[in-house]
């Protein structure tokens, strides 16, 4: 059957030379934008129910700019003053730089590293004095407690957002040629709003192993996957397969 159509469970993208739009050009399929999951934060009485307590803290590691977010959010619903002593540690220099919506830059103590937790670690191992304020989502890498541990960091885990399903009820009767997913939370949100969802001819892509864990573990067969050594990324998996398949039918 045909490729002409695909859903992309993420928001379209903010710029015009997204490869999505050269990949629906070139191969003449529509392509739609559609976020399974979203992000919500927890309020200040939920967190104040944890007892963290965030100026108990020497450094804040913010490993997203959705983390940076809800931190400084949650920080100002407590009326709380963060400190010009607190040492911030970013998973990446991107990260680091958004911190300048919320603070002067150039009077903290900032620190990052090159997108790999791992990396920050070694980072953070000169500060082993510190005590460590990490905001996560409820949903989060394993990785990333399992090396503070390792590491014998003094830290605090603090849920400060969680993932939630997008409510998808106006696609009930709209059909795609492929379901595109980039987490596990994507295919749980396509049962959550789809308890009766049969694949039958509508063909499953992913990106990661994860994300292919959770496609087989909902009993879906999964058509497309990335990332593989011809096709390091989404698009490039997805145009192989469509002029595969559209060569072919």
């Amino acid at each position: 059957m045909k490729i002409k159509s695909i859903l992309v469970s993420q928001p379209e993208p903010a710029t015009a030379k997204s490869p999505y739009f050269d990949l629906a050009e070139k191969n003449n399929v529509k392509i739609d934008f559609r976020p399974f999951i979203q992000v919500e934060g927890i309020t200040a009485k939920e967190f104040r129910q944890t007892r963290i307590h965030i100026l108990d803290h020497s450094a804040v590691i913010f490993t997203s700019r959705t983390a940076v977010d809800h931190f400084f959010r949650v920080s100002q619903d407590l009326r709380l003053t963060i400190p010009d002593s607190m040492k911030y540690f970013c998973i990446s220099e991107a990260t680091a730089y958004y911190l300048q919506k919320y603070i002067v830059y150039r009077k903290r103590k900032i620190f990052y590293g090159d997108g790999k937790f791992s990396d920050l670690i070694n980072i953070m191992k000169k500060h082993k004095d510190d005590k460590f304020l990490v905001p996560l989502s409820d949903i989060h890498k394993q990785e990333i407690p399992e090396l503070l541990d390792k590491g014998k960091f003094n830290y605090t885990k603090a849920i400060l957002y969680r993932t939630v399903s997008s409510d998808l009820s106006d696609l009930r009767d709209v059909n795609y040629d492929i379901l595109v997913f980039f987490s596990p939370s994507g295919i749980k949100s396509l049962f959550q709003n789809f308890p009766d969802f049969s694949q039958n001819d509508t063909r499953i892509a992913c990106f990661g192993p994860t994300t292919a864990q959770a496609v087989h573990e909902a009993g879906l067969r999964l058509d497309i996957e990335a990332p593989t050594p011809k096709a390091p990324s989404m698009t490039m998996a997805l145009e192989q397969y469509i002029k595969d398949v559209n060569k072919n039918t």
